[in-house]
């Protein structure tokens, strides 16, 4: 709303009279409908307000959005120009994959997940395990044995949790999964037999960092990046591999082309689909309201 107020005060000062009152007015509607929120969404929140032309090239009609996105949008942006700024929006579209984290020492544990630049926390509990002391005698040999209890509780519980949060449908929840910590910890939980088999088979990298909880999941981010890269290389290769051999042995369950591809997602046919980022298709739905006939083409630049 402050920063609304301050370009409303500096687009008095524009020399044309029509950008002029289309700014203001933009502006204000905009600050009217943010009253309507008395705090932020959880997702963000983003607002879409000015004047288009409509059909005939004349009429003008002001138009005002204002949506929250379906994943977390986390960037703030203001922009004032002739068409509305929607690359931040396309970007949520990216289907990026989610790994699991569980960073793990003698002071807690932290299950997060990352999906694409979206951090989540998923719980942290902390703990205080006992910890190594300089008492001999016969008592030594009781401390150790309740430390190493106390240890293999937690472990225990690190194990069930994390089969709690990561397991879902009787599968791995996310694409990949990486451990970290700063002891031992982390390799006494992947070796744990309560550790969940599935969630092994997940493990993608085992990391060390120096700190624990939110300082420790942002260093395994970092330390784990060319891990997260690999995991959606190796999908790819799969995926573009599964593709050839289905060529190979002509097993008549592919399709290529735009119009044959169409109809078999349209028939629901599809298992999956690789899609060329660059493609220039175009979908053209024709209407001949006398006839009440409909028409669709697929055309590229040169067919138009």
């Amino acid at each position: 709303m402050q920063l609304l107020t301050q370009e409303l005060s500096g687009a008095e000062s524009i020399k044309s009279r029509q950008t002029r009152q289309s700014v203001c007015s933009a502006i204000t509607s905009s600050r009217e409908r943010l009253k309507l929120y008395k705090n932020i969404p959880k997702n963000g929140l983003v607002i879409f307000c000015g004047i288009i032309l409509m059909e005939d090239g004349k009429t003008e009609k002001k138009i005002k959005i204002a949506l929250e996105p379906f994943r977390p949008i986390n960037i703030f942006t203001y922009k004032c120009q002739n068409s509305f700024f929607t690359e931040p929006l396309l970007s949520l579209l990216e289907d990026d994959d989610k790994f699991g984290f569980i960073v793990i020492d003698g002071n807690g544990v932290l299950f997060a997940t990352l999906c694409g630049n979206n951090k989540e926390i998923i719980q942290r509990m902390p703990v205080q395990l006992p910890k190594k002391h300089g008492r001999g005698g016969q008592s030594a040999v009781r401390f150790a044995r309740l430390r190493e209890e106390k240890r293999h509780i937690y472990v225990t519980k690190c194990c069930e949790l994390a089969t709690q949060h990561f397991i879902a449908n009787d599968r791995a929840a996310v694409r990949g999964l990486v451990i970290a910590g700063s002891a031992d910890l982390k390799t006494v939980m992947q070796q744990s037999d309560h550790f969940d088999n599935r969630l092994k088979a997940a493990i993608i990298a085992t990391v060390d960092v120096s700190y624990g909880f939110d300082q420790g999941f942002n260093q395994a981010i970092t330390l784990a990046a060319d891990s997260l890269t690999n995991v959606k290389f190796v999908h790819e290769k799969k995926v573009i591999g599964k593709f050839f051999e289905e060529i190979a042995i002509d097993s008549g369950m592919i399709t290529f082309g735009v119009e044959d591809t169409m109809k078999a997602m349209e028939l629901g046919a599809l298992e999956t689909m690789m899609l060329f980022e660059n493609i220039e298709i175009m979908r053209y739905v024709i209407k001949n309201p006398v006839k009440n006939e409909e028409k669709i083409f697929l055309l590229n630049a040169q067919q138009e």
